[in-house]
């Protein structure tokens, strides 16, 4: 409740956050920048250019990390619409991503079963950057492989279990199984309370298990290990995306969010990623963006991420996200026989169709898969903090 001042006390949750447009924007952003990630390494670039090409967008994970602090942003804003009841939560959740996602499974699985191996493409080179992306073809034991994607599990298996069996069906699902994993911490912490005060101790939660999740990475016998799919791994931006709420608010916050923010960043440091120590940063840019689109120096990032086109890509960034590395992979061996193996001919069509066709297919599917089972779960609900609020972006 609020004191005669108006102050939060933390008892009962503040206003959700209505649309937040400039992140909005950012979602597409982030989902062309992967789709882009996913197709620059099969292109025979001159030797010249690819070494710009793979400087400037070869940081995909990077970009899904921005992803997880979107993520931690609006789910605990999900969970209050529902009261803070975790099966109603849970519920949202798995009809707002599975349906989708089981559809672009089973196409990738079916791509993975009849796409040839890499030797069709004569300019790749064994261990490339294209063969960390491409997987050679389906996994064994298969029907494992299916299982653990169909649950959302295959980020929470070892490596001695399942060895990179996160990326084995369909690579973009890794982040899947993490956000899973995120959802289920959320509905288990559910009944901490509301209001600023949990929220503070959720991001802080968060912090503590991304450090959990880095010391045990120090000791724990490599076989052993989880990829980066495992939640410990991703925690620190869930974190940084509910520690992000008190400030988009104008409720203060700084302090926890200064924490979170300088963890995250000695986090990635400590990875040996230098740039992944910069994502923090671009976050809180996005933040500054979103919070001061009007200041001069902000303006222009802020009318671009405004911008209709990059907004539409934002409301189908989730199918466009998973859709694009099998729409990719499909395409190419139709292409390559198009132009006889020619390296010219084939970065021309291929380049080309390896961002349109993947557009497409999100388009049709945000429309004919997504859309109608967000309508079931965006239906108004009246939470404990009144009626009348507005509408979560969730």
């Amino acid at each position: 409740m609020r004191d005669l001042q108006g102050a939060e006390t933390g008892t009962e949750p503040a206003e959700p956050l209505g649309r937040l447009v400039c992140l909005d924007g950012l979602r597409g952003v982030l989902a062309v920048y992967v789709m882009l990630g996913h197709a620059a390494p099969m292109i025979p670039w001159p030797a010249l250019v690819r070494p710009v090409v793979d400087a400037v967008i070869s940081h995909g994970f990077a970009a899904v990390d921005l992803f997880f602090a979107l993520s931690g942003l609006v789910i605990v804003q999900s969970l209050a619409r529902f009261g803070n009841r975790p099966m109603p939560f849970l519920r949202a959740r798995a009809r707002r991503i599975l349906p989708t996602y089981w559809v672009v499974l089973a196409g990738s699985v079916i791509v993975l079963a009849m796409a040839p191996r890499f030797p069709a493409l004569p300019w790749l080179i064994a261990g490339d950057a294209a063969h960390q992306i491409w997987e050679a073809g389906l996994p064994h034991p298969f029907a494992a492989h299916v299982a653990a994607h169909l649950a959302l599990l295959q980020g929470m298996l070892p490596h001695a279990v399942m060895p990179y069996g996160e990326f084995s069906l369909l690579g973009p699902a890794w982040s899947l199984s993490t956000e899973f994993q995120f959802y289920l911490l959320i509905a288990l912490l559910s009944g901490l309370g509301e209001g600023w005060k949990n929220l503070d101790r959720l991001a802080l939660g968060c912090l503590a298990l991304a450090l959990l999740g880095w010391a045990a990475g120090q000791v724990v016998p490599a076989q052993w290990r989880f990829g980066r799919a495992f939640l410990p791994n991703e925690s620190i931006y869930f974190g940084l995306g509910i520690a992000s709420v008190r400030l988009l608010r104008r409720e203060g916050g700084i302090p926890v969010f200064a924490l979170v923010l300088a963890v995250a960043v000695a986090l990635g440091m400590a990875g040996g990623n230098q740039f992944r120590a910069l994502t923090p940063l671009a976050w809180l840019a996005c933040l500054l963006i979103q919070m001061h689109p009007e200041a001069p120096v902000l303006r222009p990032a802020a009318r671009l991420l405004r911008h209709p086109l990059l907004l539409w890509l934002g409301a189908i960034s989730y199918p466009l996200y998973l859709v694009n590395e099998p729409a990719q992979r499909a395409v190419a061996p139709f292409i390559l026989r198009m132009t006889h193996g020619s390296p010219v001919g084939f970065a021309l069509i291929w380049g080309g169709l390896a961002i349109f066709l993947p557009v497409l297919l999100a388009a049709l599917l945000h429309a004919g898969v997504e859309r109608p089972f967000m309508r079931q779960h965006r239906r108004p609900s009246i939470s404990t903090a009144g009626a009348g609020q507005s509408r979560v972006l969730v």
